[in-house]
């Protein structure tokens, strides 16, 4: 398995309650909204039932790539919740490999351990946990 990327199993579950209430956000945001909306009104929903459930967050988060201590990029998360987990939203209907290197590459650029990567289709919300095993 890639060293870096991984996919968590259920019996390792890191950060269960506040992953737990971050997923039953954002099913709230889709069974209230349901389909058909933009990235940007999903965010827009989800912020409001994060605050709606107290939880603390920072929205379109500013990441910078370093190299040799030097910025050479950036990046933008849509969502750190509790300075532990990462979301990013998509609005498609597969999950996508180019998806998950993209949160990956946020959760290394950003020193997280935990990304999770959310799915708003037309069945409903899917959603992956995504882990960076670079950090501790």
């Amino acid at each position: 398995m890639n060293k870096i990327l991984q996919i968590e199993k259920a019996d390792k579950v890191i950060l269960p309650e506040l992953s737990y209430k971050i997923v039953g956000a954002v099913f709230d945001v889709f069974n209230e909204l349901g389909w058909g909306f933009t990235e940007k009104d999903y965010q827009r929903a989800l912020a409001e039932e994060l605050k709606t459930q107290g939880l603390e967050f920072k929205r379109e988060v500013y990441i910078p790539l370093e190299y040799k201590a030097k910025n050479i990029g950036k990046y933008f998360a849509d969502f750190i919740v509790d300075d532990k987990i990462l979301l990013e939203l998509k609005v498609v209907q597969k999950f996508g490999y180019v998806h998950t290197q993209q949160v990956l590459t946020y959760l290394r650029s950003a020193g997280l351990k935990l990304g999770i990567l959310l799915y708003f289709t037309r069945e409903g919300v899917k959603y992956r946990r995504i882990l960076n095993s670079s950090v501790a």
